[in-house]
């Protein structure tokens, strides 16, 4: 994998600053025998029209000015890689600054850098965040709206606050299936993100979920079944088991870590608990029983639609299938979130294949012999 310099992204961006509208050339992928180039406005024919993108180069003094100088009372998040801000631009919008610490090997925030503009230059859905622009004035900086409710996890797992009610979990749980069927099939971009979780989930005023982080989104090409990923990066808790064991990157890669999402925002558990257990090896056997009561969080006190829980569980408990072949497509997830009466007979797997299932759970032993945090994207940014 080659990256660009840093030297590399001034001439890039010595246009000025102002909205961008040109070709943009994110990374270049190389193995022995060829080089692939990714270009952010180069559309296969059976993509839609392009979305250009509309953000601009900062300067570092407004994303300065805005910051109050980088004051720490306003950080919001900090991550293995990045530091956030909250801020104020001059027009009076809320901005969230998310700085690459120096502290990072320089190709590796470049890569995610890149990444994540290249990534979010094509994305414009209500349920993926909004890139307002950058800066590569004294650091790599990435400017978004700011998200004043925080992430899903914030809010879910915080003791002090209000119990999240059902009818929120809900909302945001189909939100987010609606911002990964967008990136899987609608964006002009076939798009992976690698590392769906709480943390990742940012929320509006109104509680809508909005997808963040691109920094290990993968662009999958249409032609292409899969990618295999040498080192494997994401989140504990969250990988599916082909990438974990053999670095299988396609869609059903995120399937799996909407489907523990899911029983994060039924369950109210962390993804990985104290002992290092998994919620979705958990929450596996009792679904499997159809006790799903026992895996509500027990803070709702028994308030929650019992037609959407059903609806929400079972589709959870087809996303966390250790084999991605029985795995549902994120289309097939909104049907049985907001379709009728679910056909499950439809989605019963051979007795072989059920078996087949039952072994390939021991992935789940290399889990617990390591550290749960084992994100290399900057987690809980904003």
């Amino acid at each position: 994998m080659r990256y660009v310099r840093t030297s590399s992204l001034k001439r890039l961006f010595s246009f000025g600053r102002h909205s961008f509208d040109g070709d943009f050339p994110i990374a270049c992928e190389e193995n022995n025998t060829t080089s692939t180039a990714i270009v952010a406005d180069t559309a296969s024919p059976t993509t839609q029209p392009t979305h250009r993108p509309t953000w601009k180069c900062f300067s570092y003094q407004e994303i300065f000015r805005a910051t109050n100088g980088f004051d720490s009372e306003n950080m919001v998040g900090k991550g293995g890689y990045a530091e956030v801000y909250k801020g104020v631009l001059d027009d009076g919008q809320a901005i969230a600054v998310k700085m690459l610490t120096k502290a990072t090997d320089d190709e590796r925030k470049e890569k995610e850098f890149l990444t994540e503009i290249g990534t979010l230059g094509h994305v414009c859905h209500p349920n993926v965040t909004s890139l307002l622009g950058c800066c590569i004035e004294n650091g790599l900086y990435l400017i978004f709206q700011f998200s004043s409710k925080g992430s899903v996890a914030s809010i879910l797992h915080d003791e002090i606050s209000p119990t999240m009610d059902w009818e929120t979990r809900n909302k945001i749980a189909l939100g987010t299936a609606k911002g990964l069927y967008y990136l899987h099939k609608s964006c002009p971009r076939r798009i992976i993100h690698r590392d769906i979780k709480a943390s990742n989930i940012l929320l509006s005023e109104e509680y809508e979920p909005q997808i963040s982080d691109f920094g290990l989104a993968k662009w999958l090409p249409s032609q292409w079944t899969h990618h295999s990923i040498v080192p494997i990066e994401g989140t504990f808790g969250h990988l599916a088991p082909e990438y974990f064991m053999h670095g299988v990157v396609d869609e059903k890669t995120d399937v799996f870590a909407f489907g523990v999402f899911c029983l994060e925002l039924i369950s109210g558990k962390k993804p990985v608990d104290n002992s290092h257990q998994s919620l979705h090896s958990w929450a596996k056997p009792l679904l499997s029983r159809g006790v799903i009561e026992e895996v509500v969080d027990p803070r709702l006190e028994g308030r929650f639609d019992s037609t959407q829980l059903h609806k929400l569980a079972f589709a959870a408990s087809l996303c966390i299938r250790a084999s991605s072949i029985w795995r549902p497509t994120m289309n097939e997830i909104l049907e049985i979130i907001l379709g009728g009466e679910v056909d499950k007979d439809k989605w019963k797997m051979p007795d072989e294949e059920e078996e087949e299932q039952e072994e390939l759970w021991g992935f789940e032993d290399l889990e617990c012999e390591c550290d749960s945090s084992f994100s290399t994207s900057p987690h809980d940014t904003f």
